[in-house]
């Protein structure tokens, strides 16, 4: 995990101290720059490899080392010139630090819940937290009180900044214009030295805008004079958090090193409406999991002028009263080509990197299978290149495609492995000897020496020729690695991923791809492996963890996903309510008519357009803050109210109640159901109708608060398209820590900002309508010199991942009935065990599950598997002679008395 911390203060006693003689050293400080700032490009010298605070040794052992760091691993140049000319693997970050700090062995993680249950009631916090800020004689001359465990200091002063984590030494970028002017650009940005220096300059006058709009994802930090501005990106992938501390302002964009500063607690509150509403920005405002500790929204920036703090959006808000007139279709979606291909470009131009090698097999082990060697290895490595996933879909099916085609190498580095380093064979697993492999597939997958594409259906095995097989060649290294995941508990039962997986097949035809499928069994569904790595913040990929892992495993140091994509070309229904709203009904026949056949041939399928059109109506109609009390009266009804649909019991899209009591989880499953629950302004999240009446309560207050005091800056449809793309990154996000493999870096381009500018520019005449993704990309790659597709192309489903999520909870289903039995969240108030438990097993007795029941189950095992993660840490982000113990959420859960009155 990677992330920059800083803080603004109002003095410089809380920052670096200068050494008093040139022979004393900044704490800070290593290598040609110990003594003093410089601006001059040149390395960190070696110094401690310390692993930093997501090492093994951050929170899996302690004492925590303290007094000064040096650079290590990180070492990097202060402004690194980007180049195509690969790197193999030399560069010092390539050293590990090592597992997990998060799977240390000081505590019971195990699903079944046995054992003594970290955090509950504060039995295990050493001591109780709150302190905001440091001891008053934190400061000293003989060196920093604070300091991000393994962080790279880029400069210090009283507004320091560090960068913490595996960062590759072209992540990291500095350009100093004077001692107190400098932009530090934190990730994969392809903007040169002259352009980040124009940058720095506009955003000197008051242009944040400009840090935003090159390609690639990354952060970027501006200091000019004693004011920092750090921008967010418009998606949310890439978040800014701040909280008050030390009479100034900390700021990082991860939130538990913040927590770890200030000692926070947990904010059950926010974690409520995170279950309740995960869609709703107004519930969840700009909290986080943490007491005190904030979040930048989406598309605006922190300003902090010395110790004082602004947020400032650095987007244009389009007027409410007059429609923003619609770009023409052919240069929207060139516009979209060019952002796709700009950022695909960005990371094919930039450095390559090898992973680094692991130590040799020492061979056979007396009492110590195979299996059992490649597990005490560590995790896998991936292989050294730019590599994409190949689903068969057309996200994920583009963004392989342009990485083929555009000039220069876009697979392995050629020459980085020979017969002769000891890795030049693969094991029956298709990982190199001497490279740790993921836990054993009921199906290996197989890398063809030859290049050619090597397929595994339902019930054949893989054509290994023996225990080994050759490496590819340099040669062959030049290709694009393409990887699909071929689930074989699912696809067998389902035609649609079948036709998905042989249109991967033809893609891979391309002879520019290296394709790889990776069969995967009952060990990779979800639920299956529930040991997690602790995260920023609760999330539905944790529960997945393990399945993403494997995918991941397969691909490259470099490898590009399709996620977003959804998110940004498709229209999210409640845009129909737009096309209303600018008088443009002739827009919604294509989309209405297309729900009608998705309802299948019946009588009420006459009725669909009619509804839909009413529902839209009546969104259109309805100003924001009534949609928002109307969703706080909804949550207020408690967990029946919560489950039932937008229209009540009168609405002709309602389902029929199990028992009275509660509204059936098959409800909504229906693409027009949907549809129809889209098209609010608000609506709660799956996971509601399993939350207690109080903890529903106290997030109707949060809409009801936010009715009075926010007012609509978007239309619904938009607003809702913004939230859903919000909550999407924020998901990726969790999903690239929890799925984290050594040396790799997960890339989505459809979240970059560039990106996300061009889709939102797409007219809605063009977005509103059935295919409107495939169409829009099949335009993308035409415009790129790409026109032959497999038949079929474009074409999507979400019944494998609903099917291989309802057969993992079966399969897990005494694990996770253990887990409830004294869950955590029942000590917060939000769940009561009982009626969690009875979900479970009526959800996994059934023989098909609706998406939002699986859903809804899948956020309550993430939030719980969370919260005993965070409550079994023992270590903390921060070391110093002011860091004795700070650590966040050290009293456990916090006690809700119970308030009567509050119906459950």
């Amino acid at each position: 995990m990677r992330w920059l911390v800083g803080w603004s203060s109002t003095a410089a006693r809380f920052g670096t101290t200068p050494p008093t003689t040139a022979t004393t050293a900044d704490p800070y400080r290593s290598g040609p720059h110990a003594g003093g700032s410089s601006s001059t490009p040149g390395s960190h010298g070696p110094g401690s490899s310390d692993p930093g605070p997501y090492g093994a040794d951050s929170y899996a052992s302690e004492p925590h080392p303290e007094g000064p760091h040096a650079a290590g691993r990180y070492a990097t140049t202060h402004r690194a010139r980007r180049s195509g000319t690969p790197t193999h693997g030399t560069a010092a970050h390539d050293t590990w630090p090592g597992s997990s700090p998060y799977r240390d062995a000081t505590h019971d993680t195990h699903p079944n819940g046995t054992g003594r249950r970290p955090g509950r009631d504060g039995a295990d916090a050493p001591h109780p937290g709150g302190t905001a800020g440091p001891p008053d004689d934190a400061p000293s001359h003989d060196g920093p009180a604070l300091q991000p465990v393994g962080g790279q200091l880029l400069w210090d002063g009283p507004d320091p900044l560090w960068a913490v984590g595996d960062w590759r030494p072209d992540e990291i970028r500095v350009v100093t214009l004077a001692p107190d002017v400098r932009l530090a650009v934190l990730g994969c940005c392809a903007a040169d030295d002259d352009a980040l220096k124009a940058g720095l300059l506009a955003a000197r006058g008051g242009a944040i805008r400009h840090l935003t709009a090159w390609p690639g994802s990354y952060t970027a930090v501006v200091m000019n004079g004693r004011r920092i501005t750090v921008t967010a990106d418009l998606a949310g992938a890439r978040p800014v958090f701040h909280t008050p501390w030390a009479g100034g302002t900390a700021y990082a964009t991860a939130a538990l090193p913040l927590a770890d500063l200030t000692e926070a607690q947990l904010d059950i509150g926010h974690l409520a409406a995170l279950l309740a509403c995960p869609e709703t920005p107004e519930a969840l405002g700009d909290s986080t999991p943490y007491t005190g500790v904030r979040r930048i929204p989406p598309g605006h920036a922190l300003v902090l002028r010395e110790g004082s703090r602004a947020i400032t959006g650095y987007e244009a808000v389009a007027s409410l009263a007059v429609a923003a007139p619609e770009r023409d279709p052919d240069q929207a979606v060139e516009a979209v080509r060019d952002a796709l291909v700009e950022a695909v470009r960005a990371r094919l131009t930039a450095p390559r990197h090898a992973p680094a090698a692991p130590p040799p097999d020492p061979g056979p082990v007396p009492g110590m299978g195979p299996a059992d060697r490649r597990a005490a290895r560590g995790t896998p490595t991936p292989l050294p290149g730019i590599g994409a996933d190949l689903s068969g879909g057309s996200a994920s099916s583009t963004l392989a495609l342009l990485a083929a085609g555009l000039p220069g190498v876009p697979g392995i580095i050629p020459g980085t492995f020979n017969t002769s380093d000891g890795f030049d064979t693969f094991d029956a697993f298709g990982n190199p000897h001497g490279h740790a492999a993921p836990s054993a597939p009921a199906t290996p997958h197989y890398r063809d020496p030859q290049g050619t594409t090597t397929h595994t259906t339902r019930g054949a095995t893989s054509h290994t020729r023996g225990p080994t097989s050759t490496r590819p060649t340099a040669e062959a290294g030049e290709r694009l690695l393409a990887v699909t995941f071929n689930d074989l508990t699912a696809n067998g039962h389902d035609p649609a991923r079948t036709a998905e997986l042989e249109r991967a097949r033809a893609l891979a035809e391309n002879p520019r791809l290296h394709h790889v499928v990776v069969a995967a069994g009952e060990e990779a569904l979800p639920y299956a492996d529930l040991d997690i790595p602790l995260t920023d913040e609760p999330g539905p990929a944790l529960v997945a963890a393990a399945r993403h892992r494997l995918r991941l495993a397969a691909g490259s140091a470099d490898h590009l996903t399709g996620h977003g994509a959804r998110q940004v070309l498709d229209a999210h229904p409640a845009r129909l309510a737009d096309l209303l709203m600018d008088r443009r009904r002739r827009h919604l026949l294509r989309p209405v008519t297309a729900l009608a056949k998705a309802s299948g041939p019946s009588a009420g399928s006459l009725l669909v357009p009619l509804t839909v059109y009413r529902a839209a109506r009546r969104l259109a109609r309805t100003p924001y803050r009534t949609g928002l009390e109307a969703a706080a009266a909804r949550l207020a009804d408690g967990p029946r109210g919560a489950a039932g649909p937008p229209g009540g019991p009168d609405d002709p899209t309602a389902g029929t109640t199990a028992n009275g009591t509660r509204h059936p989880a098959t409800a909504h499953h229906g693409p027009v159901d949907a549809s129809l629950a889209a098209l609010t302004w608000a609506r709660p999240g799956p996971a509601a109708r399993w939350l207690t009446g109080e903890a529903l309560a106290d997030v109707a207050a949060r809409l009801h608060q936010a009715a009075g005091r926010l007012t609509p800056v978007h239309r619904p449809g938009e607003a809702r398209a913004r939230a859903a793309l919000t909550r999407h990154a924020a998901d990726h996000r969790v999903l690239e820590q929890a799925a984290e493999i050594r040396s790799q870096r997960l890339h989505a381009p459809f979240l970059d900002n560039q990106v996300v500018r061009a889709c939102r520019d797409l007219p809605e005449s063009l977005r509103v309508r059935p295919g409107a993704r495939a169409d829009i990309l099949r335009a993308v790659l035409a415009g790129s010199g790409i026109h032959h597709l497999p038949p079929g192309w474009g074409a999507t489903s979400h019944a494998p991942s609903a099917a291989a999520a309802h057969t993992g909870l079966r399969a897990a289903l005494p694990h996770l009935l253990a887990l409830f039995d004294a869950p955590l969240l029942a000590d917060a108030g939000l769940i009561e065990a009982r009626v969690v438990r009875q979900a479970l097993r009526d959800t996994a007795a059934r023989d098909t599950a609706a998406a939002d029941a699986l859903d809804g189950l899948a956020d309550l095992i993430s939030t719980e598997l969370w919260l005993r993660r965070l409550l079994a840490r023992r270590g903390t982000c921060w070391t110093g002679t002011g860091a004795a113990r700070r650590r966040a959420a050290a009293t456990g859960i916090p006690h809700r008395p119970h308030r009567p009155g509050i119906r459950a």
